[in-house]
């Protein structure tokens, strides 16, 4: 198994929940996977809170897709979600290194390999609970190596309050004349599904000093469009 090589040129590459197309999303697997490979400038991945105040690494809310368990991990403590092995869909065995990282395993990881963590908010995160998990991001020396990205508005607006200059991506599907609006004004990046992104709307969104993140391209031949029209950043599970 291998990566998809392509010429990224000056686009900045993001591994998406770590090197996903060759291991398990989202597990330490996957986070070392992407940062043996030079050529990613990121690791994306998924962070929720847990029920006794910690941060978890998954992208959804339960571990039903992931491990096939009924356990809401927002609703769990950090331990008890992390005791259960995910499936295994790239091999025959379960392999007990599959399980869900906490936030700190994730960034001490990117720390070593020299990437920059890219780091999704998934839940309603307050601004006490956001200043917790800066903390930890400061603990662990990666405060100028983070990019935070969501799809809650809100959340990425508390964001700028707490920090003003921090590097911040909307998450979007599509992106129309108030999205463009919004970004502006709380000056966010725009991390977008690639198929509604247009090369008139990249060149729009660059006079106005927005950079652009697609999400998630794993065809060789769409990436190299994207690169010819000028994106900043590809997030995907398998191009390198």
């Amino acid at each position: 198994m291998d990566t998809v090589k392509i010429d990224s040129k000056n686009v900045k590459m993001i591994a998406h929940r770590g090197l996903s197309g060759l291991e398990k999303e989202n597990t330490a697997a996957a986070f070392v996977a992407a940062g043996n490979r030079q050529k990613y400038f990121g690791i994306e991945t998924d962070v929720h809170t847990t029920k006794d105040g910690k941060f978890i690494i998954l992208h959804d809310a339960d571990l039903k897709r992931v491990a096939n368990v009924d356990l809401n991990v927002e609703q769990a403590e950090l331990a008890e979600s992390q005791s259960h092995v995910m499936i295994n869909w790239h091999g025959k065995a379960p392999r007990t290194d599959y399980r869900t990282p906490a936030l700190e395993d994730y960034l001490e990881i990117c720390k070593k390999y020299g990437k920059h963590a890219i780091l999704e908010i998934k839940c309603d995160m307050d601004e006490p609970t956001l200043a917790g998990m800066f903390e930890i991001i400061k603990d662990y020396g990666m405060f100028d190596d983070t990019v935070i990205i969501s799809f809650i508005a809100d959340v990425l607006v508390r964001v700028r309050k707490m920090f003003p200059d921090f590097p911040i991506q909307f998450l979007t599907g599509g992106c129309d004349e108030k999205t463009v609006e919004f970004l502006e004004k709380n000056r966010f990046g725009l991390d977008i599904y690639y198929p509604s992104l247009t090369e008139d709307m990249i060149k729009l969104l660059h006079s106005k000093g927005i950079e652009v993140n697609i999400w998630t391209c794993d065809s060789k031949e769409d990436a190299e469009k994207y690169i010819a029209w000028g994106v900043d950043y590809i997030t995907s599970n398998i191009l390198e």
